[in-house]
């Protein structure tokens, strides 16, 4: 009899293909009929926010379309992501200071709020520099194997490695 309490493993192959058809349905005319993205939505809930109107501001007008169907995505994840946490893998646990962060950098809450605010601003600022976030550029470009896709993607986990190997030494390393 299998317990209960252990989280099941959704394996890499199974994720692959439910990616796969994400994209598919994404790209399809069933689906959004365009690339899958979620920064557009930061710019386009702040002209909600602000009142920024669309015939005045040139900007607002392009993202409007993109921004509305990013946000509905972006609730989509949220729901998606609680429901597998809490129902298949049923690993849900909610922690302001994660253990890793706890192990290797400290057991402050607002230490952990401030990194995670920090961090947030940055890669907000630098998606939108880039024109996309890594879900536009990597995931869509890399399934339509544009060069630039791909090479984000590399560069992207080249920083991820070092940024994570510099950010979570053990304590007391240099």
């Amino acid at each position: 009899m299998k317990d209960r309490s252990m989280p099941r493993k959704i394996s890499w192959f199974t994720g692959g293909l439910l990616m796969a058809a994400l994209i598919l349905f994404t790209f399809s005319i069933w689906g959004a009929d365009r690339p899958i993205g979620a920064s557009t939505y930061v710019p386009y809930f702040a002209s909600i926010l602000f009142g920024l109107d669309p015939a005045e501001y040139r900007y607002v007008a392009e993202i409007e379309t993109a921004g509305a169907w990013e946000g509905v995505m972006l609730v989509g994840a949220f729901f998606g992501a609680l429901f597998m946490s809490l129902f298949v893998t049923r690993t849900f646990r909610f922690s302001i200071v994660p253990t890793l962060w706890r192990e290797r950098r400290n057991d402050s809450a607002l230490s952990r709020l401030i990194w995670s605010f920090f961090a947030g601003f940055v890669m907000i600022v630098g998606a939108r520099l880039a024109g996309g976030c890594t879900s536009g550029h990597f995931l869509s470009g890399a399934s339509q194997t544009a060069i630039s896709g791909l090479i984000f993607g590399g560069i992207v986990m080249a920083t991820l490695i070092v940024t994570g190997r510099l950010f979570y030494r053990k304590k007391g390393t240099k």
